[in-house]
Parts: structure tokens; sequence; C-alpha cells
């Protein structure tokens, strides 16, 4: 059965997981000016209350600033935002001028999104987080960005990340973000910033980057949807690297729906950026047709079991997810990775990772103003002199910073050992993956986003962390193969917990059609409880 943003669910999958489902709305009851909560509201529900008139882009706007007022500003400090657009609401008024004479551009018009402060704006300082880059106005929009306000989008905000998009979730400019579910627990990074902004409905659309992980950690340990995209689904250009054989941009929704709508958005062949030719006749242009909350029936699932078993209660969500999978009528089989791959996928990555960092961020730094530094070791000799915090604000990121030795002794793109691994290192991954997914029949591959609920905060864990828990996530990366994250249920202790679904290169509609399903299915999303609805938080349809 097939209804787009309708209310089918399966109560007995929600039972499975653990929470009560909310009363299914009869889906004729917008037509009497349904109130439904601003976190609830999906961008087809905004543009009903749009058409309705009893919504303005300006309204929501102001909506969503009172949120970042009560919990970015004040209350718990989730500290998601390094900056506001100041003429935000100027352009509201402009876009709903522009609704009442001509009609909408999109399904994005007058819907406000927050970028990742690594994602280039000519009106607002990009900084990636970085207090070397502070004030920083780029020459022009990312391509991401130029569509998405081509498309009717208000950018609302930048926000915080993990400097340079790697290390410990904060930024030398704006500090550590919080996790609105638990204020002790991580955000995850680097699109920590976003997922925490997304999470407390301070905009309806978010915008991450992703090289190992970044917008899908922080999807998962806030609760929310996110996409990583096939490489060259997405245009890089405009984006502050980390190492582009593994960037791309993802946006970042509590709804699988507005996935899809910001996606149709996001997409397109862009002569700056040679991966997006990959995509010729394969990205689509309105993915929302491909949702269908039938979809799991007779689909074929993989639940890659190697990523289970480190921690009790992420394990019991994920059979349970499983579950309501298979009531919905899916097919689910096991399936397990080569324990070389295991074992190598961290020396694969830092192999791309360390060598391109340096060279590829002083291409970005050439494109800025005088004054910032132009190369890596510039960087180094200018953070040893941040020793302190700063009178207007700014602080230490010796975690960050440290790595800049490790960028700088990585080794040369010229070297026998990068060439063998982009050549034949990546594609081995991929065409395993891939293999996997042919060898069963398989529709997408799921697993736990992180197999260990959100951790400490202000603790840094990565790879060589001792005995740290093996996450997939960067097998998306090595391969270039796309990955769907949806919230899939809470521990006893109410942290989230997401499942993800990995595909085929350019399966984004498939993934979001059954990440769609089981979103419907289960319902699990829930506000944090740092940051529940304020007066006058409702959208009447």
């Amino acid at each position: 059965m097939r209804r787009i943003g309708g209310a089918l669910r399966l109560a007995t999958a929600v039972a499975v997981i653990g929470l009560a489902a909310p009363a299914a709305p009869d889906i004729g009851e917008a037509a009497f000016g349904q109130s439904i909560p601003l976190s609830e509201a999906t961008i087809a529900d905004l543009n009903a209350a749009f058409a309705s008139g009893s919504l303005s882009s300006e309204r929501l706007v102001s909506l969503f600033l009172a949120r970042i007022r009560a919990y970015d500003d004040q209350g718990p400090r989730l500290n998601a935002m390094i900056a506001l657009n100041p003429r935000a609401l100027e352009t509201a008024r402009a876009l709903d001028a522009e609704r009442r004479s001509s009609g909408p551009r999109s399904a994005l018009h007058g819907i406000p999104v927050i970028l990742k402060d690594n994602v280039d704006t000519h009106d607002m300082p990009t900084t990636a987080g970085s207090i070397l880059l502070r004030g920083s106005v780029p020459p022009d929009d990312a391509f991401i960005v130029r569509k998405l306000r081509e498309a009717g989008a208000i950018i609302l905000g930048k926000a915080n990340m993990s400097e340079l998009a790697s290390g410990v979730q904060m930024s030398s400019i704006d500090g550590p973000m919080r996790n609105p579910h638990n204020l002790d627990r991580t955000p995850s990074g680097s699109s920590g910033g976003t997922g925490v902004a997304i999470a407390a409905s301070y905009a309806q659309l978010g915008i991450g980057t992703d090289t190992g992980g970044s917008v899908r950690g922080p999807s998962t340990s806030n609760g929310i949807a996110g996409l990583k995209p096939t490489l060259g689904l997405v245009s890089r250009d405009g984006i502050v690297p980390l190492a582009l054989s593994f960037d791309t941009a993802g946006p970042m929704a509590r709804h699988v729906y507005d996935l899809a709508a910001m996606l149709s958005a996001m997409v397109g062949i862009d002569s700056a950026d040679p991966a997006t030719a990959a995509s010729t006749g394969r990205y689509q242009t309105d993915y929302v047709r491909a949702l269908d909350d039938g979809a799991l029936a007779g689909a074929r699932i993989g639940i890659a079991r190697d990523f289970l078993g480190y921690d009790t209660e992420v394990d019991w969500i994920v059979e349970a997810a499983l579950d309501a999978m298979r009531e919905a009528g899916a097919t689910v089989v096991d399936v397990r990775y080569p324990p070389w791959l295991l074992d190598a996928k961290a020396e694969f990555y830092q192999t791309i990772r360390f060598r391109e960092f340096p060279v590829q961020m002083e291409e970005y730094l050439a494109t800025l103003s005088p004054g910032y530094p132009r190369t890596l070791e510039e960087m180094v000799e200018r953070a040893k002199k941040i020793l302190a915090p700063l009178p207007d604000g700014g602080r230490p990121n010796p975690t960050r910073w440290s790595f800049f030795e490790q960028e700088l002794d990585g080794g040369s793109l010229d070297d026998s050992e990068y060439a063998a691994m982009r050549d034949h290192g990546l594609p081995l991954v991929r065409d395993l993956l891939v293999g996997v997914l042919d060898d069963s029949d398989l529709d997408a591959i799921v697993y736990p986003t992180s197999p260990t609920r959100p951790g400490p905060a202000g603790v840094y864990r990565g790879s060589s962390a001792p005995n740290p828990a093996p996450s997939a996530t960067n097998l998306a990366n090595l391969s270039g193969l796309p990955d769907l994250i949806v919230p899939a249920g809470y521990t006893g202790d109410r942290l989230p917990v997401g499942i993800s679904f990995l595909g085929r290169e350019f399966s984004e509609a498939r993934l979001l059609a059954l990440g769609y399903a089981f979103e419907q299915a289960t319902r699990v999303r829930r506000d944090p409880v740092h940051a529940p609805a304020l007066p006058g938080d409702t959208i009447r349809r």
C-alpha cells in the first residue's frame, strides 16, 4: 500500500521495540485543519499549511529562532549553532510574497535549512569550526547551497562541528556540542552541530558532511534520519575538504520524507566536481515519488552480524527492528564480512585520508582572502600560539590540532602506497560489498550505525582507542556506496539507537523507500528531553 506522508504503521512492530504507538490520525483530518507538533511536521505538512494560509515562512522561521534562543542560547545551551543568518526573516518575507504572487518554486520553498559550517556561503563566514579560519567569507556559495537557494530554501544558519571535520566533538571557535537527549553523552561528530540542531527542532532540514561516518554518527546519536549519498551524486564543490576520495555532503532531518525532498534539490551534474559525471542519467529529481510505506514487503535485507555483540541494549533494539521488517514482509538474511576487511579497513581509510588532507586543504585555503593560512604548516604554526582560552571565546583544540602532524607526515599523493590503495584497494572494497549484496540478492544490508550507545561527552573514541567497537560506517566511504540511517529505538537510559541501510551505487531511491517503510512501521523517533516543545510549537495544516 503506497501512501506518501500517511499514517499507516504496524502497532505490533512498535510494541516489539518497546514504545507505545501514537494514535494514527485519519488522513482526511488535514482538510479540517489538524494541528500537529512542529517537530512532527514533515515538509508535506508544512506545504499543506502554506497552501491553506495557516502558516507563513516568516512564522516558521520565527518558531525555529525561538527554539534556538531557548535551547542554544539559554536553557541547556546545546551549543549547536556557530552563527545565524541575520537576513533569514527578511528572506522568508520575500519568499512569502513570491509564493502569493507566482506560487512556490519547489517543495523546499520557504523551508529553513541549517548548514554544517564547512559548507561555503557567500554571505556568511565558513570556518569549518576552526579559529584559524574565523571570519572567512568564501567568494561564492557551494554548489549544493546554490541549488537549495534556487529551490527557495532559507539558509537559517551555520552549525557547530568537530573542527575541520575530525577529532573530538568540539570546535575551537565555539567549544563542544551537547546531546539534547543526555547532556553528558556525545552528540558524535563531525556533523554534531547539525545533528543536535535537527533533533532539537532548530530547523526543518540540515546538511552534514561525511568522510568516515560524520553524517551517520550524529544522526544516530541524536535520534534523527540521515543519508550518506553515493560518491558523485552530490557535488563537493565549496565544501572544506578532509579527503575528497571519501567526502560527500548529506541531508539530515527528523523524517525520511524530508530527506527525500531535500535530496531532490541537491543533486545534479556540476562541472566543478568531475565526480558528479558518474551520476549522469542515474539521479532523480523527485525522490519523494519513490517513498512507499509497503516497500519492505518482498524485500530481501541482509543483517551484518559482525557489528553486533558490543552493547546488549543496542543488540536488542536491532533484533526488534529486524522483527519489525519481517512483520512488514521482508526476508532477513545473515551476512558476514571477511575478517581481512574488518582488520584492514581502518588502514585503508588512513592511507587515503592522511595523504589527501594537506594537499586538498591547501587548495581550499588558496581561495580565501588575504590574512588566512595558506599551508598546513602555517596552520600548525598559528595553532601553537593559542594555548589558552581567548577573550573573544575561542579556545585551544589540541586533540584536532595534534592530527596536523600526522597529516603532514602521512605520505604523498605520488607514492606507490597511495596509488595502489586508490586504484585497487578502494575498488576491491566496493566490489566485495556489492558482491555480498548480489550473492544473496539483497536490496540492502542493515547494521547498527553505532554498535554501542553514545559514549561520554568530550572523549575522543577514534580507531586508536583501546578495544574500539568495529563501526561499519567507513565501509560506505571506502566503497562510495550510499548509507541511510533511520531511528530504531532507545536504550533504557533514553539514548537513541539508529539502524543503517547500505545499498548499491545510486540506489538512494530504493534505500529511502525501505527506510520510509521501516519508519512508518515503527514510528520510534522522540523529541529530546532537553529540547521539549515550546508554547505555540504547532502547525495547523
